[in-house]
């Protein structure tokens, strides 16, 4: 009994802590979480403040990004705020609030003439984008860089126009035949790989010097020489990207159309001509008026003037 009473009577306590620190990792995850929805309703605001025509605009860069450069401007939309009104007075009213619709009822109000100054307008922006293109291509390959002083590019009347040119140490075509030169087709597999979104329709010329074909007296001449070089360049273009549909005519003209008019016998004047036509050039040529807005629109003008040397 005595040893009982001097057995010390120990007491346990638990001592109750707080939570362990779970660190601030979730603070940053959070604060994502409300950055990307403040961006998501930042993107629904800016769409649905957006007109319908600059929306499709958009799509369609995204779609084609080069046909903005060839059918020129500075982009899918010319609004300078995506404010109701536009531009930077944020208190006026009006503005380009729907520009898909300001646009046509601007073409609505528009003369003939004025359509015609518009499309002339758009195609010339189209032709120098294109000249640029075409430009930047020949740079960019060594092996056409090489045979530049063959390519001749100029913008006329009726549109980008482009030779290729023979050269008296350097022919195009085997001798009176319509077989292409392995460089040749270079030249024109390069070029044709600049046209490949080319909107306009292009004419193909193939063109002689003034020599007389050998067999002329058995009914093949510089005529069918020429329009068979043409037919010749036209597959290779084709070969390359250009669309064969975007080809309004392919032309022998033998040497009625000398480079070279005091010396018609140079080679320079045996050459391959790639233009790509205005609609006006197109019309005059063709015979027929490319519209440009609705047919209910126009004021159909024919021409009575027929093409000429179709290759058919």
């Amino acid at each position: 009994m005595a040893e009982k009473k001097l057995q010390p009577i120990i007491i346990k306590r638990v001592k109750k802590g707080g939570h362990a620190a779970h660190g601030g990792a979730w603070k940053i995850a959070y604060a994502d979480f409300v950055t990307a929805m403040m961006a998501f309703f930042l993107l629904m605001w800016l769409l649905g403040s957006t007109a319908k025509g600059d929306l499709q605009g958009i799509a369609d860069y995204f779609n084609s990004p080069l046909k903005v450069a060839m059918a020129g401007g500075d982009g899918s939309g010319n609004s300078s705020s995506v404010v109701p009104g536009g531009g930077n007075d944020l208190s006026k009213v009006h503005g380009q609030v729907r520009r898909s619709e300001s646009v046509e009822n601007k073409n609505r109000r528009m003369t003939p003439e004025q359509m015609r100054a518009e499309m002339a307008r758009q195609d010339q922006a189209r032709i120098k984008a294109l000249q640029a293109r075409v430009d930047s291509v020949i740079t960019a390959n060594t092996l056409l860089n090489e045979y530049r002083a063959q390519i001749r590019m100029d913008v006329t009347p009726d549109g980008l126009q482009i030779q290729v040119m023979d050269s008296q140490n350097r022919p195009m075509f085997d001798s009176g035949s319509a077989l292409v030169k392995p460089y040749m087709r270079d030249i024109l597999r390069g070029i044709g790989s600049a046209l490949t979104e080319v909107e306009n329709r292009i004419s193909l010329a193939g063109h002689t010097d003034a020599m007389p074909y050998g067999n002329s007296d058995r009914g093949y001449s510089n005529w069918e020489l020429s329009a068979d070089r043409a037919n010749a360049s036209r597959r290779e273009l084709v070969a390359a990207g250009m669309p064969d549909d975007k080809l309004a005519r392919v032309v022998g003209l033998a040497a009625s159309d000398p480079l070279l008019p005091e010396d018609p016998r140079a080679a320079t004047n045996r050459r391959i001509t790639i233009t790509v036509l205005t609609r006006e050039a197109e019309e005059r040529l063709l015979g027929k008026t490319i519209p440009t807005v609705p047919a209910a629109q126009w004021v159909e003008e024919k021409s009575d003037n027929p093409p000429e040397n179709v290759q058919r």
